[in-house]
């Protein structure tokens, strides 16, 4: 027997589509209007806001090489608008050119003052390797910053992969609204 389509029937059809689409349409255009939902546990959790500030300490970046892989293949990272296809990471930019970054098994100390929670750990949660950056004294150089979370001690950042390349920033982020875990 064909089913009969009622005002009744389309109206609801309409809230089901508008309650599962709207989201998605939502959460899709994020990224577009500058905002960013942080779920890592390298900052607090909340929604970030892309500026246009050259000195907001946040930075948005995607990782190349292996770290790209790494990130992205151990779930660091959740599928993104990267060239990998995961999420660009967020992290605080501690050294600037012409700063010196002295990484040892202490944590990451730069220009003298070592940051809190920036030991490198020898294995992620998951109890997988982790190959910290060499110990040692750097001079951040142009066109790089170093990038480390001191919120956890279990953040990827320049522990694991040292200087970033100024040209993986994809933009530079300030907190909107953020909550403590």
């Amino acid at each position: 027997m064909p089913k009969i389509s009622t005002p009744a029937g389309r109206k609801w059809t309409a809230i089901t589509f508008a309650g599962v689409a709207g989201p998605i349409l939502i959460a899709g255009s994020m990224p577009i209007c500058g905002i960013r939902i942080n779920t890592s546990y390298s900052l607090p959790m909340g929604i970030y806001v892309r500026t246009a500030d050259p000195r907001a300490a946040l930075i948005e970046f995607c990782p190349e090489g292996r770290f790209a892989v790494e990130s992205s293949r151990r779930g660091y990272r959740t599928r993104g608008f990267c060239p990998d296809g995961a999420v660009p990471l967020v992290k605080p930019a501690i050294a600037q050119p012409g700063d010196t970054v002295e990484v040892s098994a202490a944590g990451i100390a730069v220009n003298g003052r070592l940051l809190p929670q920036t030991a490198p750990v020898a294995k992620d949660r998951l109890g997988r390797t982790l190959e910290p950056w060499p110990v040692g004294r750097y001079t951040a150089s142009e066109g790089t910053v170093w990038v480390a979370s001191s919120y956890n001690r279990g953040s990827y950042d320049s522990r694991y992969m040292g200087a970033i390349p100024t040209r993986l920033i994809r933009s530079r982020l300030r907190p909107l609204w953020t909550f403590q875990r």
